[in-house]
């Protein structure tokens, strides 16, 4: 029987998502406590890789059990008390045993959040940048990117990937009086992309590049021509979207 598991975490103490010989993944937390409740080894894969200190406010991952949850609420309450507080476990859905957590996501959504005064409550949490920026021309440079598909500039180099293709349906920057937030989504992301990608916008708001010279970085494929990454404190996964009638409760 395969079960999807969705949850949150804050990134701040994790060297991302994935697990690792030398680091700390939000994956094998999981994985441990998973164990120790089931008492038999669990393996999860994740629908989204994040990268250290990135946060997560929708996660999910599959594993697969011999023997069933009966009680699902049950299972949830004891999984969290095994887990720290930066971790919660939100919902755990029995699906199909060939559904795959990370193919079956027909989008990924990202938040981008910069402070724009000093906050304590959003330490970690955000990026603090007191920089003027002229958000309309930061959206006029964003709104290029749903012109493209080929996003090779605003990935890590040495990327092990098939393709750099990528179709981006949203991404927008709105304003509050004390927050300044990108969203974007896509059905996938590469490693580093959305973090270069505000980087660069970044350069734009700030006056150093124009929104002809973010295109032109876009067409280029070359990382070097893009903006440094932003801080890995103001990423978040905000949702990974499935159809609806792959995940139930029970």
């Amino acid at each position: 029987m395969r079960y999807f598991l969705e949850f949150s975490y804050l990134g701040t103490a994790y060297n991302g998502w994935q697990k690792q010989n030398n680091a700390l993944g939000v994956q094998q937390v999981l994985e441990e406590a998973l164990a120790k409740l089931l008492r038999t080894v669990v393996e999860l894969t994740g629908s989204s890789r994040t990268d250290t200190g990135v946060h997560a406010e929708q996660q999910f991952a599959h594993f697969d059990l011999n023997n069933p949850i009966t009680d699902f609420d049950l299972f949830i309450y004891k999984l969290n008390g095994l887990i720290p507080r930066d971790i919660a476990v939100r919902n755990l859905y029995l699906v199909e045993d060939e559904l795959n957590s990370r193919f079956a996501a027909t989008y990924r959504k990202y938040e981008y959040r910069i402070t724009k005064r000093k906050n304590p409550f959003l330490f970690g949490q955000s990026c603090l940048l007191k920089a003027d920026l002229d958000l309309r021309l930061m959206n006029e440079a964003a709104g290029l990117l749903l012109k493209y598909s080929d996003f090779e500039s605003f990935s890590k180099v040495h990327t092990n990937v098939n393709n750099f293709r990528c179709t981006i349906t949203e991404a927008t920057w709105t304003e509050t009086e004390d927050m300044l937030v990108f969203h974007i989504q896509a059905n996938r992301f590469l490693r580093g992309m959305v973090r270069a990608v505000v980087g660069t916008l970044l350069e734009v708001g700030k006056g150093r590049k124009t929104v002809a010279d973010f295109e032109k970085v876009i067409i280029s494929k070359n990382r070097k021509n893009a903006g440094a990454q932003a801080p890995a404190e103001g990423l978040f996964l905000t949702k990974v979207g499935y159809p609806e009638s792959l995940l139930r409760n029970h």
